[in-house]
């Protein structure tokens, strides 16, 4: 029996050993927390961070040993781009390997967290801007599994992702967030996941392991961004086009930077602001994460 066989059919086993009442007490944990679980905004770059022990894992790593556990984990991935929004709805989601030309060792990692049909259901109808559908075929990608492993490795946290739809534009998604704004109050930690600066034709792939090496214009934007969210400068974050022909060549294609205006739209007033893994790679990507709250 393959590995990824087996390991489906033992968590069937398991659901098929899981009570209706233990349902209703993962329902009845989602209430209302004395304090905000922050948001999370993750440059996951190279699929190959999710086997690493780099500076990149270990500070997603940290980062969660910072903060709260969660009660389940809402990934907003780049790599979900769909025609309408949809939320993972099944028990126990596949681990995607939706990428090319890696070694073996990456296509053979499975994450198996369980989904979480319920916290779908509730984090839909929570969404009254669009419709939402409830997905069984999609899964965890790679914008999703190569952080949360790192973070939560023995895979006993629900794990969902909310797609992206590539019809909208940010002020769109930025007003979905915003709807999502009370699975914070009850301990599901949101994570946006994509990178600020990502121009993967302009990537210079003689420097990528040169330290932080990055283009003056890439370094000018990640600047920019920092400064803007900093500030609370939605607006201009969610006008990026506005910013200037480096705003163009930093976000040449928006999926990678969307997810950050999901974390934008779910930011309270209060919440404290902190960068980490704030390095250029490769010249044209950024690795730049934020924790608000």
């Amino acid at each position: 029996m393959k590995r990824k066989t087996f390991i489906k059919s033992l968590a069937k086993g398991i659901i098929g050993m899981t009570t209706l009442s233990s349902f209703r007490k993962f329902t009845d944990s989602l209430e209302k927390q004395n304090t905000l679980i922050p948001v999370l905004f993750i440059g996951h770059g190279s699929p190959m961070n999710g086997i690493q022990t780099n500076e990149f894992s270990l500070g997603w790593k940290q980062m969660a040993s910072e903060i709260q556990i969660p009660k389940a984990v809402l990934v907003v991935s780049a790599h979900w781009f769909t025609k309408g929004t949809k939320i993972t709805s099944m028990d126990f989601p596949d681990t995607i390997h939706d990428f090319g030309g890696f070694p073996q060792a990456l296509f053979d990692v499975q994450y198996p967290a369980p989904g979480q049909p319920h916290l779908a259901r509730e984090t839909a109808a929570l969404i009254k801007s669009a419709h939402v559908e409830l997905d069984h075929d999609w899964g965890l990608d790679h914008g999703t599994w190569t952080v949360v492993r790192h973070m939560y490795p023995d895979a006993n946290i629900p794990v969902l992702q909310l797609s992206i739809d590539y019809t909208k534009g940010a002020q769109y998604h930025y007003e979905i967030a915003k709807e999502l704004y009370s699975l914070r109050e009850k301990g599901v930690l949101i994570i946006g996941s994509g990178n600020m600066v990502h121009n993967l034709r302009m990537v210079a792939w003689n420097k990528l392991n040169n330290d932080g090496y990055g283009f003056d214009w890439a370094l000018q934007m990640n600047d920019t961004f920092k400064s803007l969210i900093q500030n609370g400068s939605h607006y201009s974050l969610i006008n990026y086009s506005l910013l200037g022909k480096e705003a163009m060549l930093a976000i040449p294609t928006p999926e990678h930077y969307l997810p950050l205006i999901y974390t934008l739209g779910l930011q309270d007033k209060k919440d404290d602001i902190k960068f980490f893994n704030d390095k250029a790679v490769g010249g044209s990507l950024t690795m730049t994460s934020v924790k608000f709250g």
